[in-house]
């Protein structure tokens, strides 16, 4: 059986966010086993697994990504949407818009240390819309 849900997050400003407990609150009633697949329907921020107890991971995660692929370089050519807008569909190609994550008793069955992050790219974005497909 196959159940699929829609959420939209509130803005984040921009950095690395632990969105878990959006997602958890969405899906109270998950069967014993299966697997949840969390996609994000935007090409402007990502998905990524990482560290959930110490908040400097997230600090850390956010300034790799801002040295990796940095903003104003002359040769950008898609300007039109700021300064911000082409570093962030670099990024999001990097670390991707999708997780697949399993199903174990009734439960999300991520590593005791493991949190959903939304990966916000941009300085001003909207809410970010999530597309969730419970698989049993």
């Amino acid at each position: 059986m196959t159940q699929q849900y829609r959420i939209t997050l509130p803005p984040f400003k921009r950095g690395m966010h632990l969105i878990t407990h959006f997602i958890e609150k969405e899906l109270k009633n998950l069967p014993a086993c299966g697997l949840v697949n969390i996609f994000l329907c935007h090409t402007s921020a990502g998905l990524m697994l990482n560290e959930n107890a110490d908040p400097s991971v997230m600090k850390d995660m956010h300034r790799i990504f801002d040295e990796m692929v940095p903003e104003n370089q002359s040769w950008y050519t898609h300007r039109s949407e700021g300064s911000d807008d082409m570093p962030a569909h670099a990024k999001s190609a990097l670390c991707g818009h999708s997780l697949s994550i399993p199903i174990v008793n009734g439960h999300l069955g991520l590593g005791i240390w493991q949190g959903i992050c939304l990966c916000e790219f941009r300085n001003h974005a909207s809410g970010r819309t999530i597309v969730l497909t419970v698989i049993s």
